[in-house]
């Protein structure tokens, strides 16, 4: 019976940690970047673009499609840049918190 009690605490320590983790992800940034670094974007660890930066050589009507593509790819980059380090944070709060199960990756469920 110690055991499941024991278990159970650490589970709502966990589930603590986890909330806690969460809230500090809109302070967590990662940056992705297209076409040479000629457009970048920043989001947070809640999945929110904060920035675009574009190259002043891409303002002109002929590459407004291009422009548009690589302000996707770079804002694709950036969230998953992002999602690594946003998995990277919660594994580390939760470290040796959850239960080790093979096969169990406790990591995709944040």
């Amino acid at each position: 019976m110690m055991d499941i009690m024991a278990m159970m605490n650490k589970i709502k320590e966990a589930q603590v940690k986890i909330k806690e983790t969460q809230e500090q992800l809109v302070d967590l940034k990662a940056e992705g970047e297209a076409g040479a670094g000629m457009v970048k974007v920043l989001v947070n660890g809640k999945r929110r673009v904060l920035d675009i930066e574009v190259d002043d050589s891409l303002f002109n009507e002929k590459d407004k499609e291009m422009l548009g593509d690589l302000i996707v790819a770079a804002t694709n980059k950036a969230l998953e840049n992002i999602d690594v380090k946003i998995k990277e944070k919660m594994a580390s709060a939760t470290a040796g918190m959850m239960p080790n199960i093979p096969g169990m990756d406790f990591g995709n469920i944040f």
